[in-house]
């Protein structure tokens, strides 16, 4: 399989670590290594014969350095988005460089920033998922949930496995981010899964399906790599989901177990850590005397809370960030308050 990683966006949740400059897929929210480094890791493991980085213009030379120090770089490339375009346009660079000389190669989609606990079980949806992509099928993986999540999309899952495949299944249909009721339902139903973003197919299912939904980012593709490249600014901004996935008639699903997250949020990365007593969670060096269900990450100066409850507390080089931890979701806000008054440079 060679494996694609999209890496452009900037997790403006998990502001103020996660910067324009610096965004989340850089940095070194579990132990040492960065998000990305995680993911290459994970892939590598999973048997990637090659890694095909897509990042915007302005983050590759951050992960040029982060590629030239891995043993492995010789079969990591990196390609550079003009601008940013959303994630169709992002895959078809991959294809209007590789689909025409590799169509029968696998290939597998994953975002860079995502965490996975169980590399073992990723691996055996993974395998499973490019056998279905040798059959034709593109392939997603579809998290199974733990919870009635409203913050995510789902896939519904048809009843019967395809064929003899074992545990892959027909998509009946991909549906919205559901109100508190319906994600209860869902939980519920066995059928419902989150839509983890991640796709596994053969080149030239790929191109068949861009020509076939997409046709007006296929007649770019059929240019040629470097006509593409000339052409992006021309490119809609569109979802694979959007684009394809919830239109296409060859679309096939593996459930996956593996303790997934996408980090989508500091509440998401407060779950992977443990809480104390008190249910606070402490992220790096922090000192809390009589304070509850507190979240704190801490980089550089050592973080001390007394008598308080409910904080969301964050520490960079740059900013020190303390909201309602129960607002939290509500960065992106304060993001956009920013920018209006062009503090630019805490972006």
């Amino acid at each position: 399989m060679i494996a694609v990683i999209l890496a452009g966006g900037r997790g403006i949740r998990l502001w103020p670590e996660s910067r324009r400059q610096f965004p989340k897929q850089l940095c070194k929210f579990m132990g040492d290594k960065t998000m990305l480094d995680h993911t290459i890791d994970r892939l590598i493991q999973a048997g990637s014969k090659q890694i095909i980085i897509i990042t915007g213009d302005d983050l590759t030379p951050f992960i040029e350095p982060l590629v030239a120090r891995r043993p492995e770089r010789d079969m990591i490339e990196i390609l550079s988005e003009p601008e940013g375009k959303n994630t169709a346009p992002a895959v078809g660079l991959v294809l209007a460089k590789y689909a025409r000389i590799k169509p029968t190669d696998v290939v597998g989609i994953f975002p860079a920033d995502h965490y996975v606990r169980d590399n073992t079980a990723f691996n055996t949806a993974i395998t499973r998922a490019a056998r279905a992509a040798e059959k034709g099928y593109l392939t997603t993986i579809g998290i199974a949930p733990d919870r009635p999540e409203t913050g995510f999309g789902y896939i519904e899952k048809t009843k019967w496995e395809i064929g003899e495949m074992e545990n892959v299944f027909s998509v009946h249909s991909f549906l919205e981010k559901p109100e508190l009721k319906i994600a209860e339902d869902y939980l519920n139903s066995g059928r419902h899964m989150w839509n983890a973003g991640i796709y596994i197919g053969q080149f030239n299912t790929l191109l068949e399906e861009f020509a076939a939904y997409l046709p007006e980012i296929h007649q770019y593709i059929a240019a040629g790599y470097d006509s593409y490249l000339e052409s992006y600014s021309q490119l809609p901004n569109i979802s694979l989901d959007y684009g394809i996935a919830e239109k296409s008639r060859r679309m096939a699903v593996v459930p996956g177990d593996f303790g997934w997250s996408d980090l989508g949020s500091w509440d998401a990365l407060a779950q992977l850590h443990p809480a104390d007593t008190d249910k606070n969670t402490i992220i790096g060096d922090a000192i809390l005397k009589d304070s509850k269900n507190c979240l704190v990450r801490q980089n550089d100066k050592t973080i001390v809370l007394c008598g308080v409850e409910n904080l969301l507390v964050v520490e960079t080089e740059q900013t020190i960030f303390i909201a309602d931890r129960n607002k939290s979701r509500e960065i992106k806000d304060i993001v956009e308050f920013l920018t209006a008054r062009e503090r630019h440079d805490l972006l």
